[in-house]
């Protein structure tokens, strides 16, 4: 798998079974991407910038990687909205089912304190205002500098 990762024929999963294998799969597709490998070259496979929404749309039903700042981090109901920006109905965002934030927490993700870190969101982009990926696995984020 980080053979694959390292010469740009893949991208890291939302659901890793081995824990303790994600940060040399990260590290590899970062480099991979960073480089400009394989799928990487192609926009369809391009990482999105969380500042372009519409951008994010056209990968609408799609796996996607998105990457920016989080603005600010609210709670409603059972839901934790992670939003990249202002108006969290035109812009990205990140919802995460509130029963699963001890489970990320436990991962080393406290979804509280996001707000003003660069994030990278992985997983089915899905549009409820603007788009939006619910995250229900800690691996679905990765928190730059980590």
């Amino acid at each position: 798998q980080r053979e694959l990762l390292a010469g740009g024929h893949a991208r890291v999963a939302a659901r890793i079974e081995d824990a303790s294998c994600l940060p040399a799969l990260r590290a590899a597709e970062r480099e991979a991407r960073k480089a400009n490998l394989g799928l990487w070259q192609d926009p369809v496979y391009a990482a999105r910038a969380a500042d372009r929404p519409a951008e994010i749309l056209v990968q609408h039903g799609r796996f996607a990687v998105v990457v920016g700042r989080v603005e600010s981090v609210r709670e409603s109901g059972g839901t934790i909205y992670v939003n990249f920006g202002r108006r969290w109905s035109e812009t990205f965002s990140a919802t995460i089912p509130k029963r699963i934030e001890r489970t990320l927490q436990a991962a080393g993700v406290d979804p509280g304190r996001l707000a003003g870190r660069r994030v990278e969101v992985r997983g089915i982009v899905e549009q409820r205002g603007g788009p939006r990926i619910e995250i229900l696995r800690a691996e679905q984020l990765a928190i730059e500098g980590r």
